[in-house]
Order: structure tokens, then C-alpha cells, then sequence
């Protein structure tokens, strides 16, 4: 985690509370630009709906990242899971009280953040599968709908190794 208490000692926050931002919030967790987008996102959609299921969360990303995310938001005390809901806490940890008072601003404020503007430089793709079963010739080119491979006596060479 990245907590520099000093930025949130009286003083900064009250410049802070003029206008926050989810950026700010994420940035406080994560120094990688692509987790903090991330976060953000996850934490905005929870403060988009109320509530968030898992099944609700859109397909800008994979249903496990979200989960990653939304769980770290409960870890952390920013997010409560009750009956396979998330929705926002009111209970916040004393080390991190001025935070909380960030966070709180943030709820309140009415203003939707531009996840995409305030992380620019992040991630933001599905990442491509890594590993897992390994496909068949045959199951891609359906996948793709490509002619099936022949050589010139017209025979079929999907499963066919070269020597």
C-alpha cells in the first residue's frame, strides 16, 4: 500500500475536499496505474448502483478481476459483502480516519468520474489467456469459421504433425 499519511493530515485534506476524485482514492492502494484503474472501477460502479453484484459488473473486465477487486475494497474497509452484495461501509479503521473522511466526500459527491480520463496511461484490455487446454486445429478454425486445412490431394491435415 501506498498511504503517505502526510497528504492526509488536516491541512492537504482540506485542499483534497474541495474535489475529489476516485484517482486520489485508488492511488492511495495501489502505485500501479493498471491495479489503480482497477480499483477504481470497481469502487465507481459500486457508487453507480448502491449495490453491486458480481453478475451486474459490466464486461470491460473478467468477472475473477472484478472479484479480486471488489474483495480488496471489503479487506481494506472501503466496501462491505453481504448476501453476495457489495455496497459501501460506514465503519472505517482509527489510523485511517481523515481517509475515511475522503471517502466519505467521494460518495457524496454527485459528480461520475471518467474512470478512462483519469487513468490514461492504464491497462485497460482483457488480458489474454495464459495457459489452460490447449485447443485442437480443428475447434479454432470452427471458432474462426476458416476452411478447414487440406493439402493437394484434398486431404484433410487438421491432426496431422510435421516430421
Amino acid at each position: 500500500m501506498a498511504i503517505k499519511y502526510w497528504e492526509f493530515e488536516d491541512a492537504p485534506l482540506k485542499e483534497k475536499l474541495k474535489n475529489p476524485n476516485v484517482k486520489e482514492l485508488a492511488k492511495i492502494y495501489f502505485e500501479n496505474e493498471t491495479k489503480a484503474y482497477r480499483f477504481a472501477k470497481a469502487l465507481s460502479e459500486v457508487k453507480k448502483k448502491g449495490v453491486l453484484r458480481l453478475r451486474d459488473c459490466s464486461t470491460d473486465l473478467p468477472i475473477a478481476t472484478w472479484k479480486r477487486y471488489l474483495d480488496f475494497g471489503v479487506n481494506v474497509g472501503i466496501l462491505k459483502h453481504e448476501s453476495n452484495e457489495y455496497s459501501f461501509t460506514d465503519r472505517y479503521s482509527k489510523p485511517l480516519k481523515n481517509i475515511s473522511v475522503y471517502i466519505k466526500s467521494w460518495i457524496e459527491t454527485k459528480d461520475n468520474d471518467d474512470i478512462d480520463v483519469l487513468f490514461a496511461t492504464a491497462k485497460t484490455k482483457k488480458q489474454q489467456k495464459r495457459g489452460g487446454k490447449k485447443r485442437s486445429v480443428l475447434e479454432v478454425e470452427r471458432e474462426y469459421k476458416i476452411e478447414p486445412s487440406r493439402n493437394e490431394e484434398g486431404e484433410n491435415t487438421d491432426n496431422v504433425l510435421a516430421a
